[in-house]
């Protein structure tokens, strides 16, 4: 299976490199970076600091799109949207990494996926997802005499807040509950709050250092307080899940899938 990268000078494209070239069953189709960008003509390989690999960066995304059986963006909301369209376009697998989609831009990833089958999930990682199937359980066993918290820590260069994990740990909960998130939610508390409406999901976001990616689902009782957690150390995780999901969807049917039906759950 051939696979593209978007933005495959980043950290993340960087990874996803490297995860691609080292994995059976695939190879790397090619990657983009932006117009005037300092990568552009560079050996992907060396980019990523493995040996050449022959493919360089270009600054095309529907070449890219052409080339590809299966893309994987991991990189803005706006930037994705267009990759969207050009999946739909060419019918060619897209794996959406991406976080922080305003509803428009939600929409705008629905729709292609009525064209060519799209894996989308704010965490590739095979731990957050058992945790969001471990939240969902735990939300519809102990119903709302519980206080739910959602605690998340990211690096200080992260640029949208909650989390996207933090969010699709939300909905888990919400969704054991048989409620909307954006009925229940509260994503800051400041001043006098007053006292906590029942069944409300609650929020808090640290910003700080290196920190890859924390998340804590809180669920506090009289008496009580159950706390499920996963810590990422590396990202190569998020790698390792989205080469993954481009392999389960070479077959597939249109439609928006997530990392649920990848991993069987």
């Amino acid at each position: 299976m051939k696979i593209g990268v978007v933005g495959c000078a980043g950290r993340m494209g960087q990874m996803l490199v490297r995860e691609i070239a080292a994995t059976a069953g695939c190879t790397l189709a090619g990657g983009t970076e932006r117009v005037g960008g300092p990568a552009l003509g560079k050996d992907l390989g060396l980019l990523a600091g493995i040996e050449a690999l022959g493919v360089t960066a270009i600054d095309d995304p529907a070449e890219l799109f052409a080339l590809s059986d299966a893309v994987i963006d991991f990189t803005s909301p706006d930037s994705t949207v267009r990759h969207a369209a050009l999946a739909a376009q060419s019918e060619t697998v897209l794996v959406v990494g991406t976080t922080g989609l305003n509803p428009s831009q939600q929409a705008a990833i629905e729709t292609a996926a009525t064209h060519t089958p799209v894996i989308q999930s704010p965490n590739m990682s095979l731990g957050v997802n058992l945790l969001l199937a471990l939240v969902e359980q735990v939300a519809r066993t102990l119903g709302d005499d519980y206080d739910i918290d959602i605690l998340e820590m990211h690096h200080n260069k992260k640029v949208d807040a909650p989390s996207g994990t933090a969010l699709g740990l939300g909905r888990a909960a919400a969704a054991g509950r048989g409620v909307a998130l954006e009925d229940v939610w509260q994503k800051v508390r400041d001043g006098h709050t007053g006292a906590r409406p029942r069944g409300e999901i609650g929020f808090a976001t640290l910003r700080g250092g290196d920190v890859v990616g924390d998340h804590v689902v809180m669920f506090a009782g009289d008496g009580e307080r159950i706390e499920l957690t996963h810590k990422a150390s590396g990202r190569q995780i998020y790698a390792k899940g989205a080469v993954r999901a481009a392999l389960w969807a070479r077959d597939k049917t249109p439609g928006l899938y997530s990392m649920k039906d990848v991993l069987g759950m």
